[in-house]
């Protein structure tokens, strides 16, 4: 790719769809850019170079990131922080970053889960890594067990207040620790903006009640894996191509593509066809239909790839007839062989 001074795309604002976070202020694309994969010390620089300049060129302002992305953990950050300031350092005010700390980063007892220690060290860390005065969300990665609530609220509080942050979020926490997060970040002063989870046609756990709490309490919602790490795509319905994501990722394998699972995508894949598209657009979709979840976070190993997914806006909704003919094969569970 060429290396020339990058310039934004004057009509990038054109056509994306931009969010309400719940009852903030703040609005995401429909479409967010996850840098999980894709983005460690291995992965080619023009190439992740290329993804973020499309990304920003689609209206997609929004990047989200973690302590531990890689690999190794750490590297997703560097790559980011690189890139960002090469291309995207002009348009600091117009972009979303995001990072998270929950998961082990670092050995001996105070490098992972949810300490005060642990989580304002962390975002310490990430800010060096990517060169950055201060991320816009910064999150909990997951619940601790042992750790109190109110200690990691307080420590989400403090980053906010400190300047570090603009928002809090939290990630991978149930109903139950969602309602507590939320009660103590209010009384603090500091609202939570925003809740993290996995959602998919093969994931609807978050139906059951987390995505209700989070409707009746005005928080935002953005859902990872939409297209279940590549199962709700066309990529495994004739075999498991060579170098595909199964045949490597501790996330997935081979027991899953199940003859259930192959029914229940190739229904699916068939509805997709019917409306012109792929089946991970009609994936995505399907997540973002209503109101009910904010913004979808995808993963993106080529720019070309990004434009496919952020193709996805441009269909028209999804009927109330063409959901129902969806629900039969959106089944909980499939994603794990179920």
């Amino acid at each position: 790719m060429s290396h020339d001074p990058y310039l934004a795309d004057a009509t990038r604002y054109d056509s994306m769809q931009y969010r309400r976070s719940g009852r903030s202020g703040l609005r995401l694309p429909g479409v967010s850019l996850g840098l999980w994969h894709n983005f460690g010390g291995a992965n080619n620089a023009d190439t992740m170079r290329e993804t973020m300049r499309t990304a920003f060129d689609l209206g997609v302002t929004h990047y989200d990131l973690a302590n531990n992305y890689g690999p190794p953990p750490g590297s997703a950050e560097e790559n980011f922080g690189r890139i960002f300031a090469q291309d995207l350092a002009p348009y600091r005010d117009e972009i979303i970053v995001s990072t998270k700390a929950g998961y082990d980063m670092w050995p001996g007892p105070y490098g992972d889960f949810g300490s005060r220690k642990y989580l304002l060290a962390s975002l310490d860390q990430s800010l060096k890594r990517m060169g950055l005065d201060y991320v816009d969300v910064f999150y909990h990665h997951r619940p601790d067990p042992d750790t109190p609530i109110e200690e990691s609220m307080m420590a989400l509080d403090y980053a906010v207040r400190s300047g570090k942050a603009l928002y809090a979020g939290i990630s991978n926490y149930g109903p139950d620790a969602t309602r507590a997060a939320i009660d103590i970040l209010r009384e603090l002063g500091t609202p939570l903006l925003i809740h993290q989870f996995s959602y998919s046609m093969y994931e609807r756990g978050p139906e059951e009640e987390l995505i209700g709490t989070l409707e009746s309490e005005g928080v935002g919602s953005i859902v990872f894996s939409p297209l279940a790490q590549g199962l709700l795509t066309d990529r495994y319905l004739k075999g498991v191509p060579e170098g595909s994501r199964v045949t490597h990722s501790q996330f997935l394998n081979e027991n899953q593509l199940s003859e259930t699972y192959l029914e229940r995508t190739r229904s699916l894949n068939e509805i997709a066809g019917g409306r012109g598209q792929t089946l991970a657009q009609l994936a995505i979709q399907w997540v973002l239909r209503g109101d009910h979840i904010t913004s979808a976070l995808v993963g993106a190993s080529s720019a070309q790839q990004l434009r496919n997914t952020v193709a996805s806006l441009d269909f028209p909704a999804l009927t109330a007839e063409e959901i129902a003919a969806i629900e039969p094969h959106a089944v909980h569970g499939t994603h794990r062989g179920a």
